[in-house]
């Protein structure tokens, strides 16, 4: 976002989410990183790092780390419209489009809501490889619920 003005909102939501991402798991082991976000859209950018681990024997990333990347795409896009931590979103569906054989290196992925409801909210992402070559799509739908305090972390 370099040479844009950021709004308060969307720095409160890239911070939140770099410091959720840098506690979780599967945020850390795909490499997520939050390069965008906005809040009053519901839309993110991600950046992600496919390891050479993530292959499969063609030497291509397995289709199920693609499809987690997304799922992370998407539902973030829908947490940053909730004004900050207390949320989660739980995938109810998802429908995924592999389109180009990802290889190990950089992965950018989008992620929009298309539409919010008071439960039920609808996503979509894409991944692109680091010279913008589309490689997946997918939508979802996901519950918003609040975070269950006896859950939350220290």
């Amino acid at each position: 976002m370099t040479g844009v003005l950021m709004t308060s909102a969307e720095a409160e939501a890239l911070d939140w989410i770099s410091s959720t991402y840098s506690t979780n798991p599967i945020a850390t082991l795909l490499g997520a990183k939050a390069l965008a976000c906005d809040p009053a859209t519901g839309r993110i950018t991600i950046a992600f790092e496919a390891k050479p681990e993530f292959c499969n024997l063609l030497g291509t990333v397995q289709g199920g780390m693609l499809a987690a990347m997304l799922d992370l795409v998407m539902s973030f896009a829908a947490l940053c419209t909730m004004g900050g931590p207390g949320w989660v979103v739980p995938t109810i569906d998802m429908t995924t489009h592999f389109l180009s054989p990802a290889r190990p290196g950089p992965i950018v992925g989008e992620g929009a809501v298309v539409k919010k409801g008071r439960t039920i909210t609808f996503m979509e992402g894409r991944l692109r490889d680091r010279d913008g070559k589309l490689l997946t799509t997918a939508t979802s739908s996901g519950t918003l619920i609040k975070w269950p305090g006896e859950r939350q972390q220290a």
